[in-house]
């Protein structure tokens, strides 16, 4: 079946936080979120591009209802600080959609020694998402959606002995290990959240391959590589628009049908209106998530006090 923007229920008094909301599907999220009434937090790194953001969600959306929080994934102590200004605007957070990430760059650490792909796309989410917990807690019908990729499909067994990939680090291998860190999180939290009996629900959403500046930055970053120049060919030729791949996240987000621990994805895998799809590889899954989550606390600080 067919769903849409259209299809996105009244929003009006839900407060949302978007992360990576300043471009691609983070962007059309938090724009879709902005129009069904949401108060929406966009929290993002660059000012600049969070400025224009907020213009052209305005110039859409005239009167939605914004705010602005610098958020670097990258940095723990920025992940904190955004957690904490997030938490003194907002008693109750109704939904958070952990949105952002970056894709096949090359090798490198964050200022906390996090292989960064890994830091970005999963540890920085990991983080703020148990940090921000009380408020989303707090919320009759909360919502965590972690956007995944295709690619988590091709991700490794994550191994919390060699986290930082040290001598087998490839930008697409390390890009998969991080993809399929956001699968197992997404559904580690609905075990959590399912055994606490808490009225908050954690689904997963991957967008297929749509038309973003991910694949560009690849291709800046590094270098003009052959393969990351193939991702960027396909997404710009054959890629779904980004108001159109944003479609999976938005409906994992906003259907009163979806359930926790559901998986949305398009249809046709990497294209197609946006449907629930089973969860495979559940071979030792538990097994693995509950590694991926004992190293993410250890790494991050974190608890999950459900």
């Amino acid at each position: 079946m067919t769903w849409s923007r259209a299809d996105i229920p009244d929003q009006v008094g839900r407060v949302a936080v978007v992360t990576g909301a300043n471009g691609g599907l983070g962007l059309e999220t938090a724009e879709a979120l902005a129009a069904a009434g949401a108060h929406v937090v966009l929290a993002a790194r660059s000012p600049t591009k969070t400025e224009a953001a907020v213009a052209r969600i305005r110039a859409s959306v005239p009167g939605a209802s914004l705010s602005v929080v610098p958020l670097d994934l990258a940095s723990q102590a920025s992940v904190r600080a955004a957690s904490e200004q997030i938490l003194s605007a907002h008693d109750r957070i109704d939904l958070l959609v952990n949105n952002a990430g970056v894709m096949a760059i090359p090798e490198g650490r964050t200022e906390d020694g996090f292989e960064i792909q890994l830091a970005v796309n999963h540890l920085g989410h990991f983080a703020l998402t148990g940090l921000l917990l009380p408020a989303l807690l707090d919320s009759p019908v909360a919502r965590v959606v972690t956007v995944t990729s295709t690619a988590h499909h091709f991700g490794r067994r994550f191994d919390p002995a060699n986290a930082n990939l040290n001598g087998k680090y490839t930008p697409f291998g390390a890009y998969g290990q991080s993809k399929l860190a956001n699968f197992h999180f997404g559904l580690g939290l609905h075990r959590r959240l399912t055994d606490a009996r808490v009225y908050a629900s954690s689904l997963i959403a991957h967008p297929g391959l749509s038309r973003t500046e991910l694949q560009v930055v690849s291709v800046t970053e590094s270098g003009g590589a052959s393969t990351q120049r193939f991702w960027e060919w396909m997404a710009r030729t054959t890629g779904m628009s980004p108001s159109d791949g944003a479609l999976s996240q938005l409906r994992a987000s906003t259907d009163p049908q979806a359930r926790g621990g559901d998986f949305y994805c398009p249809a046709l895998v990497n294209f197609g209106p946006p449907v629930r799809k089973p969860i495979l590889r559940r071979f030792r899954i538990d097994a693995a998530i509950d590694t991926l989550w004992k190293y993410s606390g250890d790494a991050t600080g974190v608890t999950y006090a459900v």
